[in-house]
Parts: structure tokens; C-alpha cells; sequence
């Protein structure tokens, strides 16, 4: 079943339910920025919330679109249901109540029915990323104290586990890059092509891949460094974040004292 189907068929299971006030599709199907290989995301507003019962009817309405080989109901989130069918085709939704519906914007929802006009209610536009100091400040920290670590791992020969390290510093540089570019739908893990430039990419791939030597180790840690930290700075300068300095010297005096490494910008 193609995914306008697939939208159609729970669509129309549940228009016409007492209990279902109102459906939107949100994330990528609701922005714009969807393609053959997205999910499917819903927000279900229902006056009981995210029961038992509700899921149930969900249960029922994704299975007229296949067989279901995956059913989260409510794991990672409360008010969350995640579900797979046998084709792969992936489908979430987030059950509120009316009164739970303030925080979500018209440009990141598409109405597919709403019996009472909650849409007509909300905000028009998701506002445009805004700093949070304190969040930006504990991201800096995070990376030096990870960059830290890499004495540790050293030292007690810990190399498989030692290149987790890279893992954890590439994803702070991700979501360094993604602030720079303030982007407003930032969708999921797999939608970083439209949220960076091509300049950004650049960086990104020329980055060395983990590799569990110690020489390799080593050189990743600090390659991920020199292209996170002088950027970090940067963008604290901008957003009046107050920059770690004695952390970051501290972290780069162990270093040298048991690697002698320097610091490479």
C-alpha cells in the first residue's frame, strides 16, 4: 500500500469515531518535506488522551494497512505509539487532548480532519530556533569533557571502546552545524542533507572514520576537535554564551601531561 493510501485508509477509519476529535499528519508529510522513504507521523486529539481504548482503535486502523510486525504503544512516550508493518512502512502518532495542542504550529500540521476547528486555533508559524544558553553551554561542556576522556581510554588500552568517543564528539559536531543554520524543521536523524550546506558536508566527510587503535583513536579525538571547538567559540560569541575556558584548558593540560598532545588549532 503507497503512503497516500495508507494516510486515506486510517483517515477514513476514523472520521467518523466520537472520540477522535481531530487528526493532523505532522513531521515531514506536514512540511513539505517528505519523500519515498519517510515515516508517517500523526497527531490523534481525543477528549480521553492517549488510553487504552484509543490505542486500540489506532491498533485497528494501522492494521487495514498490513500486517503489524512492530507495535510500540506508548513506550518511549506516554501519549506515543510507534508501529512497523510487514512492508516496512513505518507510522507514529502522538495521542493529546485538546488542551495539549498549544505547542504545535500550523505550518507543522496538515489537517486531514477536524471536527472542531482546533487548527483554525493554533499559531501560524514555528518560530525560528532561538539560543538557549544554558543548553548551548552544557553542549560545549559535554564535548570537552567526552575530548577529556580520551586520556583515559588511552591509558587503560581501551580502543574498541575508546572510539565511542568519536561517535559521541560527531554528533555534537552534528548538532553544532544544525545551529549555525537555524533551520526550523528539523524532522529525524536521517534528514541532515536539508539541514546543513554543502560546505558543512564537506567537513563532515573529511572527518576520519573510527578506528580502534590507539594511533587512530587518538587522531580521530583530535580531529573532531579542531573542527568543533574554534566553531563552538564562535557561535558562543554570537549568542553571548559564556565560553568553558577552564575546563577546555584544563582538559587540554591533561592531555599533554599524559599524551602529549597539543592542542591542534
Amino acid at each position: 500500500m503507497n503512503h497516500a493510501d495508507v494516510i486515506a485508509t486510517i483517515t477514513e477509519t476514523l472520521r467518523h469515531h466520537p472520540s477522535v476529535r481531530a487528526l493532523f499528519l505532522s513531521g515531514s508529510y506536514a512540511t513539505g518535506f517528505d519523500d519515498a522513504y519517510s515515516d508517517i507521523d500523526f497527531v490523534l486529539v481525543t477528549p480521553e488522551g492517549a488510553t487504552d481504548e484509543i490505542a486500540s482503535l489506532w491498533r485497528e486502523a494501522i492494521s487495514k494497512t498490513g500486517e503489524i510486525v512492530l507495535w510500540w504503544d506508548r513506550n518511549v512516550r506516554p501519549v506515543l505509539i510507534n508501529a512497523i508493518t510487514e512492508d516496512w512502512l513505518r507510522t507514529d502518532v502522538v495521542i493529546l487532548k485538546p488542551d495539549q495542542m498549544g505547542a504545535h504550529r500550523q505550518d507543522a500540521l496538515k489537517p486531514l480532519f477536524d471536527h472542531d476547528q482546533i487548527y483554525d486555533t493554533l499559531p501560524a508559524k514555528t518560530a525560528a530556533p532561538a539560543p538557549n544558553p544554558a543548553y548551548l553551554r552544557y553542549q560545549f561542556e559535554e564535548f570537552i569533557r567526552i575530548l577529556g576522556l580520551l586520556h583515559l581510554a588511552a591509558g587503560r588500552e581501551e580502543y574498541i571502546n575508546g572510539v565511542l568517543g568519536v561517535f559521541h564528539l560527531r554528533n555534537k559536531l552534528v548538532d553544532l552545524l544544525i545551529a549555525e543554520t537555524g533551520a526550523r524543521h528539523r524532522g529525524g536523524v536521517l534528514h541532515l542533507n536539508r539541514l546543513i550546506t554543502d560546505a558543512q558536508k564537506e567537513i563532515l566527510t573529511a572527518l576520519p572514520p573510527p578506528v580502534a587503535t590507539r594511533e587512530q583513536m587518538i587522531a580521530g579525538h583530535l580531529a573532531y576537535a579542531k573542527a568543533y571547538l574554534p566553531r563552538a567559540r564562535m557561535l558562543a560569541t554570537k549568542w553571548g554564551v559564556d565560553w568553558p575556558e577552564r575546563f577546555e584548558a584544563a582538559t587540554w593540560a591533561q592531555l599533554k601531561k599524559t599524551l602529549s598532545i597539543e592542542k591542534p588549532y
